[in-house]
């Protein structure tokens, strides 16, 4: 027969179950601070809603959002539409979850999860998700008929999967990240942009190199491409279009840097574009405010819609991001 436990015995077994489940706890709470603080992966960090008013939401990643933007960046330079940049992102989505891993099925990589033995590229190519964006854009294009085929059938006939129809159940939250992410749906994409500390590329001249690495350099070169200010000088030496459009510039302002990315007269989705470009790139670039067309994004307000400011538009996106460390 067994002996039942004494009094003291059992006090000590509740006291251990409860320090255990303490240090679980504190363990969890540890965990999602440090998401919350760095954008990781495992945080939602940035929303994106419905342009339409319906209540339609999904929230992401500071990471995968930043992934995201460089996937519809490329594919908006390579001159592809919206269409495309759907089911890039629905593809990525199902592939990788929008987050750049280095290892999949086989010898599988990257965002898409394309294979170095099958074409696709060197492994270093294809984790860089410009890259990789852009090789699958240039297979897409070579698909008769792509944007009126459902958007499972596209993305299989690039990708070959074993699992087709996996992709059409990311179609609805590609569809509102792509509908940003294009500038089609304006003030609709928001990041909590809390600063990547690992991060030390910050400043003008990391805003202007991140924009030429994701759009191709004619994104600054059709406005003269002269980003100066804050300690720091880069020119483009290309002048088309110079004289008719207002160079992208940069001033100081305290301890930070305006800069400022000219849109033309009409452009208004060029410019939402790229004000939802900086805000996914917020937390890599410690972009603290990103204004357009009488609105404005503060980092640390990701669950606040854009607000309208006192300020007028001034024909451009503002930028106003830390200063790179050593300017003055």
């Amino acid at each position: 027969m067994l002996e039942s436990p004494t009094p003291k015995k059992r006090r000590r077994g509740r006291l251990f179950r409860f320090s255990s489940a303490l240090v679980v706890l504190l363990a969890v709470a540890g965990y999602l601070v440090v998401q919350y603080v760095t954008g990781g992966r495992g945080g939602p960090g940035c929303k994106v809603v419905s342009g339409k008013d319906d209540g339609q939401q999904y929230e992401f990643s500071q990471e995968q959002t930043m992934n995201a933007a460089t996937i519809a960046a490329v594919g908006t330079g390579r001159g592809m539409p919206e269409r495309a940049v759907t089911i890039a992102l629905a593809t990525a989505l199902q592939e990788s979850q929008l987050v750049n891993i280095e290892h999949g099925d086989l010898d599988s990589l990257g965002l898409f999860q394309q294979r170095p033995s099958q074409g696709w590229g060197t492994k270093k190519e294809i984790l860089d998700p410009t890259y990789a964006a852009g090789v699958f854009y240039e297979h897409l294009s070579k698909v008769d008929g792509y944007q009126k085929l459902p958007l499972t059938v596209a993305a299989q006939r690039v990708q070959r999967s074993g699992y087709p129809e996996a992709y059409a159940k990311h179609e609805p939250e590609a569809t509102l990240l792509s509908a940003a992410l294009t500038g089609q749906a304006a003030a609709t994409l928001t990041c909590q942009g809390l600063p990547d500390s690992t991060r030390a590329d910050t400043g003008p001249d990391a805003v202007r190199a991140a924009l030429v690495r994701d759009f191709g350099r004619t994104v600054l070169k059709e406005t003269g491409a002269e980003v100066t200010g804050a300690g720091s000088a880069s020119k483009d030496k290309s002048k088309a279009k110079a004289k008719s459009t207002p160079a992208p510039s940069a001033s100081a302002t305290g301890g930070n840097s305006t800069v400022t990315l000219p849109v033309r007269s009409g452009s208004t989705r060029t410019g939402w574009q790229l004000a939802h470009w900086a805000v996914a790139n917020s937390s890599v670039l410690h972009i603290e405010r990103v204004s357009y067309a009488g609105r404005e994004w503060a980092a640390g307000s990701a669950d606040d819609p854009w607000h309208a400011t006192a300020t007028k538009a001034v024909g451009g996106v503002r930028i106003v991001t830390e200063r790179q460390a050593g300017q003055k």
